[in-house]
């Protein structure tokens, strides 16, 4: 039987910086069926310089006016709001996670806000220093893994894995990496904790660049549980992607698409997010266990659609069957059609009047 998709409702940075967009975000998360509703949580000083670039998605859905500091700093949301928020999650009976952009964001959502599970962005993946912080909590990671390589992501499991099992004052070398992915405990651990994203990091993603197969590549690869972080438009790629095996859906949320911010544009409304979980479910229903045997709303259908042996016109008795008297007709129920070629040649026991179903 499939199990259960963890769907996650990706606030991200909607609320542009307001608390009560936030909590808006919540309640509508809740009502569409999300299991799962994740913010970020970072500072923009520790995230980026005063030189980084925008992305090109961001030049285009938010101007050119302010830098991609400034930008951030407007997004940021305070320890104070996430512990508010945080606690609106558990009145509206969804989860809350959020995704750390540094080691104090993260200690902070572990230890003040205790969440059971971290998230790790796609542009993270790379960044070794974090990767070994979250790790140490010992809790499990979902890690996206868009732009990246199958040997970047390799890497990273390396370094969650001397996170997970080495001495937390230890420092991984290159060798020590190596070595653990070489060993048996360290991919049970992972395999126990990890889930892997596969991603395109580009929003709204075109479907030609999504290449959901990865997806199945990673599982191979790795052995470890596959999921799908969803940038396309609409919700179909997510539902496609549960049927080809995702155990986590992300998908982007936002009150109004039209609204200013970097994602909007590349997010669902909650209308289409409670669309997708319906669809989601639907699918989880329909993939059943994979055994060939009919169901039980079916058998009662083998009557009305199946045929027995019967004459197709008057037989008397002792006369014998042949390909002019003898044929199969609706109902199912009687002599299998099967048993035609066994009938032709056999004499009849008794008489039959046309479309009178054959009597063992």
């Amino acid at each position: 039987m499939h199990r259960r998709t963890l769907i996650i409702a990706e606030a991200g940075v909607n609320h542009n910086g307001d608390r009560t967009r936030a909590l808006d975000l919540v309640e509508a998360a809740a009502r569409a069926g999300a299991d799962v509703i994740k913010f970020q949580s970072f500072r923009a000083d520790k995230l980026a310089t005063a030189e980084a670039a925008k992305a090109a998605y961001q030049q285009v859905n938010t101007g050119n006016a302010q830098s991609q500091l400034e930008m951030l700093r407007a997004l940021e949301l305070s320890e104070d709001d996430e512990e508010r928020i945080a606690t609106a999650c558990v009145a509206a009976g969804i989860t809350y996670m959020s995704t750390p952009f540094d080691a104090e964001s993260a200690t902070h959502l572990v230890r003040r806000i205790g969440v059971s599970t971290l998230k790790v962005g796609s542009g993270d993946l790379t960044n070794a220093p974090l990767l070994l912080h979250l790790a140490r909590f010992r809790l499990p990671i979902i890690l996206s893994t868009g732009m990246a390589t199958l040997a970047e992501v390799e890497q990273a499991l390396g370094i969650i894995a001397f996170g997970y099992l080495r001495d937390a004052h230890a420092r991984p070398s290159t060798a020590d990496i190596a070595s653990l992915l070489l060993d048996r405990e360290a991919w049970t651990e992972l395999c126990t904790k990890v889930t892997l994203l596969h991603c395109t990091t580009e929003y709204p993603a075109d479907p030609q660049t999504i290449n959901l197969r990865a997806m199945a590549t990673l599982h191979r690869a790795f052995g470890l549980p596959v999921g799908f972080s969803d940038h396309s438009r609409g919700i179909h790629l997510a539902v496609a992607a549960v049927a080809l095996g995702a155990t986590v859906i992300e998908k982007h949320l936002t009150l109004d698409r039209n609204l200013p911010g970097p994602d909007h544009r590349a997010s669902i409304e909650p209308g289409e997010m409670a669309a997708m979980v319906a669809s989601i479910r639907d699918v989880e229903a329909a993939l059943g266990d994979g055994r060939k045997v009919p169901a039980r709303e079916e058998i009662p259908n083998r009557a009305v659609a199946r045929r027995s042996l019967v004459a197709i016109r008057s037989i008397r008795a002792g006369e014998r069957f042949t390909e002019d008297n003898l044929g199969v007709k609706r109902p199912g129920g009687g002599i299998p059609p099967i048993e035609y070629w066994n009938y032709l040649g056999k004499a009849a026991q008794r008489d039959y009047a046309a479309n009178e179903a054959l009597e063992p």
